[in-house]
């Protein structure tokens, strides 16, 4: 079992998940159970798979969660472009949250690998 708390990726998508939420609020009121909750979804399940991943006994298992946690990020990025293109959010905290998210995908992806190699 490993300590998700002190993985960089677990606190880097915690960081994605609170902004999101922050961007969120920003999106029309009629979005709220439509878009705003599907991307807060998406957020929230980067974390948290992460986590999830942290408490399975095989390496193999691990990987899977990490693997799930990394599709939602792109999920999340595919939802934020589409944010932007509809000017349900500011250009600029989109593009933030957008570079925050590429920097989680690299990470995962990184430690998906070396996950991997063991």
């Amino acid at each position: 079992m490993r300590k998700f708390k002190d993985l960089e990726i677990w606190i880097l998508a915690k960081s994605v998940a609170l902004d999101t939420y922050k961007v969120t609020k920003q999106m029309p009121l009629e979005e709220q159970f439509g878009f705003t909750s599907q991307m807060r979804r998406a957020a929230v399940s980067i974390p948290s798979n992460i986590s999830e991943g942290c408490s399975r006994s095989s390496n193999k298992e691990f990987v899977r969660f990490l693997e799930i946690a990394i599709g939602s990020a792109f999920e999340l990025e595919t939802q934020l472009i589409l944010s932007l293109d509809l000017k349900y959010i500011k250009e600029e905290d989109a593009l933030q949250l957008i570079d925050l998210l590429n920097q989680l995908q690299l990470k995962i992806n990184a430690f998906i690998k070396s996950v991997k190699k063991f």
